[in-house]
């Protein structure tokens, strides 16, 4: 059972959080991360449901920033691998294939 600091808590941090970002939607999976990360929060003894919201919004914001770097890393390696595909780097292919 989740406290009433919790349940204030994930709402006002998710209603915040989709103000900031309209293109997300209200059942995105963020929604049950978040619910998670706050839940586990109040399991540790975190009770104050300002706290909780900080906690919350801070969360979101670390998952868009990782979200953000794997985005990067998928088209670097993406990049790299037409370079790699490209007519003469017979070498490379045989290097980073294997």
């Amino acid at each position: 059972m989740t406290s009433r600091a919790a349940e204030f808590a994930r709402a006002a941090a998710w209603s915040t959080y989709l103000m900031a970002h309209t293109g997300v939607e209200e059942d995105d999976d963020r929604r049950t991360a978040l619910d998670r990360y706050i839940i586990n929060l109040c399991e540790s003894g975190e009770q104050d449901p300002i706290a909780l919201q900080k906690a919350g919004l801070a969360y979101l914001h670390r998952l868009d920033q990782l979200g953000e770097e794997r985005e990067e890393r998928l088209a670097r390696y993406h990049t790299l691998d037409r370079a790699i595909e490209k007519p003469g780097n017979e070498g490379l292919r045989r290097d980073f294939r294997t």
